[in-house]
């Protein structure tokens, strides 16, 4: 194959590589992560000690019971009394194990209610996904015990109904419907296409050292490219939010989900450029020309006046 075919099929086959490689990485975090409930339990648990989740789940919480309370007692003259104990009530409960249980219980049934509306066929003309929810029923359970044991009057007459902190709205699940299928299928074959594709560039090329290089940096530019589309997902992801939910929580679920991807990104970035520097170092090093021998010190060199003479053959 003439060197100038090569070089070209191997730039082609590089270039693929690299812009496989984020794509790869968000199918494989749709695939592996997103899509395994344990994984996404997991990632979500710590958020029950972030204070700005906290602070959505007492505002939340606080004021479906009174909204309760005010529908069914008709005791809207007492709810502004009744309203800071209902709050510190929600704000105490928080802060204890029952509700780190029933926040990873809650998280687990709306992952696996999400999870079916994500793999049902969008042509079979089933009912689109319900918003992602946390179900703070157990929540709600609790608090009306605590007020009871505070002696709280209306504590024994707070219905118990079933309140959520809303995480993803409906209307942001059909958009992401259709591509779940896609990377599904993509979470295995598109990060082994991009090793392949790697690979056969690497070989196929006339300077196998230049090609690395470029490979290596493509990695380093493609992880760079996954960390700003995750930072430019964040502020639309915010932005698109409705009236109501606390933006700084978002933020932390937002943050919390894509942890694995953004670990990925600098984990690219960084292996891409230390495999770039490796090659460049090793060609530098290469490429010097050796250094003469060091005389030893008080010897010199023979002359050519001091040099033997060859021995002559006598006559």
């Amino acid at each position: 194959m003439p060197p100038r075919l090569r070089s070209a099929l191997s730039a082609a086959l590089i270039a693929v590589s690299c812009l496989l490689v984020p794509f790869g990485a968000l199918a494989a975090w749709a695939a592996y992560g997103l899509a395994d409930t344990g994984r996404y339990v997991t990632a979500m648990a710590p958020l029950a000690a972030d204070p700005d989740v906290r602070e959505a789940v007492v505002e939340t919480v606080g004021d479906g019971i009174l909204r309760e309370v005010d529908q069914r007692m008709h005791v809207r003259p007492l709810q502004g009394s009744v309203t800071p104990f209902v709050h510190e009530a929600v704000r105490s409960f928080t802060q204890t194990r029952a509700f780190r249980m029933a926040w990873d219980t809650g998280n687990r049934v709306t992952h696996d209610a999400v999870l079916r509306a994500l793999r049902q066929d969008a042509g079979s003309g089933a009912a689109d996904a319900g918003p992602v929810t946390v179900d703070l029923a157990p929540v709600t359970a609790q608090v009306k015990q605590q007020l009871a044991d505070d002696h709280i009057t209306l504590a024994a007459r707070i219905p118990v109904e079933h309140t959520a902190v809303p995480v993803l709205e409906a209307h942001e699940v059909a958009p992401l419907r259709k591509g779940f299928h896609v990377l599904e299928v993509a979470g295995f074959w598109c990060p082994v296409a991009a090793v392949v594709f790697a690979v056969a560039g690497i070989a196929l090329a006339v300077h196998r050292r230049r090609a690395i290089v470029a490979t290596a940096l493509g990695t380093a530019l493609g992880g760079g490219l996954l960390a700003l589309a995750l930072v430019v997902g964040r502020g639309l992801t915010l932005d698109g939010l409705a009236d109501g939910v606390s933006r700084p929580a978002a933020g932390a679920v937002y943050d919390a989900l894509t942890g694995t991807l953004r670990t990925a990104s600098w984990l690219l970035i960084g292996l891409g450029l230390a495999v770039a520097l490796t090659a460049l170092l090793t060609r530098r090093l290469r490429s010097r020309p050796p250094r003469p021998a060091r005389r030893r010190r008080g010897s010199a060199a023979p002359t050519q006046a001091e040099a033997p003479e060859p021995s002559r053959a006598r006559v």
